[in-house]
């Protein structure tokens, strides 16, 4: 996400969240090859890269932030250049909880969300659900499909 798509202020990163969202991507999913910080000393992104994509994607990688504020964003993007992603933010294109379907992720193309949860886990969990579902009926649709997930 660039800060170009956000309005409002996201507020300053959120280490024990994004430490949360890595442990629960782990404890969830098996396909998790390798998480990072996209710096060591001063993270702003936790990376979690997936030795499965998509369709005939060789592989994928989550970028995600979460603020002190509970802003979030939970980016997807895989080996084919499909995008897509779950955000929490102030902004003038859409409500502050939406999804920007693929392939692009465009803002303009942002919609509602059908995640409604605010904490970490639940998002975490939901995020989760979705791509896991989508994933396993190779249906691209269900991921901003579910009523309420988790």
């Amino acid at each position: 996400m660039t800060g170009g798509d956000r309005a409002g202020e996201f507020g300053p990163i959120y280490l024990p969240a994004l430490q949360r969202i890595r442990d629960l991507w782990l404890e969830l999913e098996p396909l998790v090859d390798a998480t990072a910080y996209d710096d060591i000393v001063d993270p702003t992104e936790l990376q979690i890269s997936l030795s499965d994509g998509f369709g005939d994607a060789e592989s994928a990688r989550l970028d995600i932030q979460w603020s002190e504020l509970g802003m979030y964003s939970f980016h997807y993007v895989d080996s084919d250049d499909v995008n897509w992603r779950f955000d929490r933010h102030p902004n003038t294109h859409s409500p502050e909880i939406h999804f920007h379907p693929p392939p692009e992720t465009a803002t303009t193309d942002a919609e509602s969300s059908c995640i409604d949860v605010t904490e970490v886990s639940l998002v975490t969990r939901a995020v989760h659900a979705m791509w896991r579902a989508a994933y396993e009926d190779d249906d691209r649709e269900q991921r901003n499909s579910a009523s309420n997930p988790p």
